[in-house]
């Protein structure tokens, strides 16, 4: 097997801090959503992916997986939806919601939480490790929801220029996610954030009113 195709993030490809950049294969060229194969999960290559409008997404057991799904799933701040039964959630303050207290236990939970018809995780120790240095770092940000001092719910991205790349969630609680999730939009919007990237669509974000453009129209935002 090719070094190129081993497990997870190689160990000889340079680490690149923060201040470094890599040029990724074009997406716009790429013939399905994966861009590039290989590479490793250093700030700098995160960071150059999710300004190219990429992102590693990759299980246990499968090489470093770069992808730019077409269509891609975003949500703007006129489209937030906020559904009256989640709104009372809100107003009574079901949750006690926070802003970057324990991002490493909304990670971890994200790996470890069960989800209907997805065996494993892509939230590899490797992954893990690498988010929790662009946390320190200062690029990644996320919300909690607890329920009397218990982390019930979560959810955790990369925040860059004026753009929210969203990661995952998880929850406990039922509308845990969600009252984390609205409480952090509404945030990231009210500093100027243009739009939240949610990568692909799911049921769950469609309902907060996350919306399917073209990976070409989302290369565009990128670069307004």
């Amino acid at each position: 097997m090719p070094k190129a195709f081993l497990p997870g993030p190689d160990p000889d490809f340079p680490y690149l801090d923060e201040t470094e950049r890599y040029q990724f294969p074009a997406p716009e060229k790429a013939p399905g959503d994966i861009v590039a194969i290989g590479g490793n999960l250093s700030p700098g290559m995160l960071l150059s992916a999710y300004e190219q409008g990429i992102f590693p997404w990759y299980g246990e057991g499968d090489p470093l997986l770069w992808q730019s799904p077409d269509p891609r799933f975003v949500l703007f701040p006129h489209k937030l939806h906020i559904a009256k039964s989640m709104q009372k959630v809100l107003n009574k303050k079901v949750f006690d919601i926070a802003f970057n207290r324990d991002f490493t236990a909304v990670i971890t939970n994200c790996a470890q939480i069960a989800r209907h018809g997805q065996a494993g995780t892509w939230i590899t120790k490797d992954m893990i490790a690498a988010y929790s240095e662009l946390f320190r770092l200062g690029y990644a940000e996320c919300a909690e929801s607890y329920s009397d001092g218990v982390l019930v719910g979560g959810c955790y991205g990369i925040k860059l220029g004026n753009v929210f790349y969203g990661e995952s969630m998880f929850a406990k609680e039922t509308n845990a996610s969600k009252a984390a999730f609205l409480v952090f939009a509404q945030k990231l919007f009210a500093e100027g954030i243009r739009f939240i990237d949610c990568q692909v669509p799911t049921v769950h974000l469609k309902s907060l009113g996350a919306v399917t453009i073209s990976r070409k129209e989302f290369l565009r935002l990128l670069d307004v």
